[in-house]
């Protein structure tokens, strides 16, 4: 990763720049209100940053239960898609969940999104199952995937 990518814990003052990523990303973005429960409220969530140049380009969320980690959602701005910054954040919040005591680590992916279901089975996730019409914007099923740490 070049330099001038940082990646870091986000903060509560994060969530507008966050919240860009967040609708250009997807059909069904997170509110606000969404993130500043994650951040505030939920003891088991740890989001992460990546910034280009002090601007927000990209963020992944980690829930870590126990001895198992589900990632929440990740994304990365539309312009800086392709730079292999997605994989940079994922094998960061993988690292993270395996310091707070994770043993596996679970996601779940649109069934149509071969670039990123691509990317986990590069870093070790395999298909576990499907849960059908999971996404509420089309019904789509996801695949979900897991890697033991």
């Amino acid at each position: 990763m070049e330099e001038n990518y940082e990646i870091r814990y986000m903060l509560e003052e994060d969530i507008e720049a966050v919240l860009i990523v967040e609708n250009n990303s997807f059909a069904t973005p997170w509110s606000r209100t969404a993130f500043v429960n994650e951040l505030i409220n939920n003891k088991f969530a740890h989001y992460l940053v990546i910034e280009h140049k002090a601007t927000i380009i990209g963020y992944c969320g980690i829930w870590v239960i126990v001895d198992e980690a589900h990632i929440t959602n990740i994304a990365i701005h539309s312009l800086y898609r392709g730079l292999k910054l997605g994989k940079q954040l994922l094998v960061h919040a993988i690292e993270l969940a395996r310091t707070l005591g994770a043993t596996k680590v679970t996601l779940e992916v649109r069934v149509s999104n071969h670039i990123a279901q691509s990317l986990y089975s590069n870093l070790g996730f395999q298909p576990g199952g499907i849960r059908k019409n999971y996404y509420t914007d089309n019904q789509e099923d996801a695949l979900v995937m897991w890697v033991g740490l």
